[in-house]
């Protein structure tokens, strides 16, 4: 099997989320998706599987265990296959286009968030403005970018609050090159931290959009490799847009 390790929503090699695609004639058994993706040990590997309608078929694994979502697995999906690809996958059909200067261009559902007090404040949380649920993941607004920038959390207290995880957000500082960032921490699948996350965006997009007044945004992830994604809202969708890079190529020899 060849894996293509794509580091995505970016533009520079080492920063992003990185994530493996293989592109297969048919699925493997689950269980040795799921060894090869724990061998890999990025936070989703990609397993692509071409149909007769020219789409494809597409699963994604974390090391731990299988995933509905992933935005960032499916624009490192279409990077690979030359920046466009319509993918059926367990969350519906997937459409990925070429945007201007290297874009990749996905359209996801948008998922709102509904206002919901947490059952525990997990150690290091800044003091939210506000809480709820958007999805599988917990959505938390803090007071200022830096506090997002700066968090510390527990992990931990994080993954008994019972959902996928949390994202936490807070509008960019007046200047910044974007209008709002976050971080997205998940270790009930196996990912304390996720570097970029295309699915927190969709959440992300419909909630500052009213919030900034603007259909159109750039969020940036302020984890330590860090991530730029571009979103656009029409209606109940979500335009979730970014670049991506091959850094290496893997080659199984069992």
């Amino acid at each position: 099997m060849h894996l293509t390790v794509v580091d995505a929503f970016t533009d520079k090699p080492f920063s992003g989320n990185p994530a493996a695609v293989a592109i297969l004639d048919a699925f493997e058994a689950d269980d040795r998706m799921q060894a090869i993706a724990a061998e890999m040990n990025l936070s989703e590997t990609a397993f692509v599987v071409p149909r007769h309608d020219g789409e494809y078929d597409l699963r994604w694994f974390t090391p731990t265990s299988e995933v509905k979502f992933c935005g960032h697995a499916t624009l490192a999906s279409a990077h690979a296959l030359g920046g466009t690809g319509a993918f059926h996958t367990h969350s519906g059909r997937l459409a990925c286009t070429p945007g201007t200067d290297g874009w990749i261009e996905m359209d996801f559902s948008a998922l709102p968030a509904s206002e919901a007090p947490l059952p525990s404040a997990p150690a290091g949380l800044a003091w939210p403005r506000w809480t709820g649920v958007a999805g599988e993941d917990w959505l938390v607004e803090v007071g200022s970018a830096q506090q997002v920038i700066d968090l510390s959390v527990d992990v931990a207290g994080i993954a008994a609050l019972g959902r996928r995880g949390m994202i936490v957000t807070a509008a960019a500082e007046p200047g910044d090159p974007y209008d709002f960032v976050s971080r997205f921490f998940a270790p009930n699948i196996g990912i304390d931290e996720d570097p970029a996350t295309g699915s927190a965006h969709c959440a992300l997009a419909a909630y500052w959009a009213p919030r900034l007044g603007s259909d159109e945004m750039t969020g940036y992830q302020a984890s330590p490799r860090g991530g730029t994604v571009k979103v656009r809202v029409q209606g109940d969708r979500v335009v979730v847009a970014g670049k991506a890079v091959t850094v290496s190529e893997v080659e199984l020899v069992v």
